[in-house]
């Protein structure tokens, strides 16, 4: 992963700041016989335990899941947060919600704690949300138009309560590369975009890091496995 030197300060500047999710609880919890094998399979690709810890998620929190399409993200966090914890699966209304409208309705069975928001995030409240991610992709909207991204992930900031935190996971890509075509995004482009909406980046992990990925190939390559090179970006709303 490639990261200009002034990130690369900030990382080693940053300390832990959020109190430690129980990382042997979330485990054993995405473990249990109503989640779907499906669903399990991806659990050694994506480091949910992991990757939620370094992000600072805490039981009790009021989570975001951006563009969620089935939901894989919204149950994993519908753990971490708890009982005490509610889970907002945001999509926008399409062939994407249709598409997976069995799977979402699973979830909404087996997770009383998630709910299913289709429609834009500025249809939620301002400062109404403790948490809010967007796993894979950023980069779809990004590359389609900058302006696009800026408008709706602004929507986000509004939605996040002061000190709220935004989660940013997605294909990383290589500077000047036609990141479009290859459904990725350079990791300075990102948080370019990113803190140009108000956020302030205050951690970056390579947890998701593959080195057999040279970001030449797109996602879907049969020959990546479904595992990309990725970046972990933490930001939050001062």
């Amino acid at each position: 992963m490639k990261k200009s030197s002034m990130v690369i300060i900030l990382l080693f500047a940053i300390s832990q700041v959020n109190a430690q999710l129980d990382i042997a609880y979330l485990e054993e919890a995405l473990q249990t016989p109503s989640r779907p094998s499906t669903d399990q399979e991806r659990d050694s690709n994506r480091k949910a335990p992991e990757v939620l810890t370094f992000l600072g998620i805490e039981e009790g929190m009021t989570a975001l899941d951006l563009v969620a399409i089935g939901g894989w993200y919204s149950e994993v966090l519908s753990y971490a947060v708890g009982d005490a914890g509610a889970v907002i699966m945001q999509n926008n209304p399409g062939r994407l919600v249709d598409n997976n409208i069995e799977e979402i309705s699973g979830r909404l069975d087996r997770r009383s704690n998630i709910t299913h928001h289709i429609g834009p995030v500025s249809e939620l409240p301002d400062n109404s949300v403790d948490f809010a991610l967007t796993a894979l992709n950023f980069h779809d909207i990004y590359n389609r138009s900058a302006d696009e991204a800026h408008e709706r992930f602004t929507e986000v900031f509004n939605a996040l309560k002061s000190g709220g935190v935004f989660g940013v996971i997605d294909h990383e890509g290589t500077p000047g590369a036609d990141n479009a075509a290859l459904h990725r995004i350079a990791f300075d482009n990102a948080v370019k975009s990113i803190t140009g909406m108000g956020f302030v980046l205050t951690g970056a992990s390579d947890l998701l890091n593959n080195p057999e990925d040279d970001h030449t190939l797109g996602p879907f390559d049969p020959s990546l496995d479904r595992n990309t090179d990725r970046f972990i970006l933490r930001f939050i709303k001062q």
